[in-house]
């Protein structure tokens, strides 16, 4: 039950957060399917990740398989099945209608995803690695997300031209950070003991794109939370 709970807690308070600050609440049916929505894009990563993994096979040098893992294994699957997912479910619902409800819905997908991993990954190594997986990959996935979302949002309530230029970054930058953020740790795990002045330089840069990557999310958040008051200042003026 410890590790149940362990495992639940970072993603129940990451949602709440971004919950919390939509002014106009999304309707709990939808959220709800956004969330086990997340669920579903696992199995749709597994399809993805088969042939994927199988090519991964042929990397032997630690840098070229841990970009390889890093971006074709982890970061395009999860992120391209979040995606569709996400899509799926909001795209043409009348109540994505402001700017903020694309953030709140993304988040709830990509931590659909986070909590099957996190279980998953907290039953085989225990309270340490939940401890870890809280304080990083828990609101890497949430940030992920809220990247999603926030080009998710310009696509919909843009002008139609622009439409697929903003459709392709909400898959294309969450991919770029996830892709990042995996491979500078793979990589200083796969070199291990044999390099252990780079292994040191590239947790020192993880440290800093996680702090970039928590300002860059944040900063979307803000923008489209400031969007959706001055669409309401209009509205009322």
């Amino acid at each position: 039950m410890t590790l149940l709970i362990a495992s639940i807690t970072p993603v129940m308070i990451f949602l709440y957060l971004i919950f919390r600050i939509d002014k106009n609440k999304e309707p709990i049916g939808l959220l709800t399917k956004c969330f086990f929505g997340g669920f579903l894009s696992i199995i749709l990563t597994l399809i993805i990740d088969v042939p994927m993994s199988y090519i991964g096979t042929s990397f032997s040098s630690p840098f070229s398989k841990s970009f390889f893992d890093a971006f074709f294994v982890a970061g395009f699957p999860e992120e391209l099945s979040k995606f569709i997912i996400l899509y799926w479910l909001v795209w043409k619902s009348k109540y994505f209608d402001e700017h903020y409800d694309s953030i709140v819905y993304a988040v709830f997908v990509g931590l659909g995803f986070a909590l099957v991993e996190n279980i998953l990954y907290v039953f085989d190594s225990g309270l340490k690695t939940a401890l870890l997986r809280g304080i990083l990959s828990v609101p890497g996935h949430g940030f992920f997300a809220v990247i999603m979302g926030y080009f998710l949002s310009i696509a919909k309530l843009s002008h139609q031209g622009e439409r697929k230029k903003y459709l392709l970054l909400s898959v294309l930058i969450p991919i770029l950070f996830h892709g990042t953020y995996d491979f500078i740790l793979m990589y200083a795990t796969n070199l291990g003991d044999s390099d252990s002045g780079i292994s040191i330089l590239l947790l020192i840069v993880f440290t800093i794109f996680v702090i970039y990557l928590w300002r860059y999310g944040l900063k979307k958040i803000k923008i489209t939370v400031a969007k959706n008051h001055a669409i309401e200042e209009e509205a009322v003026n």
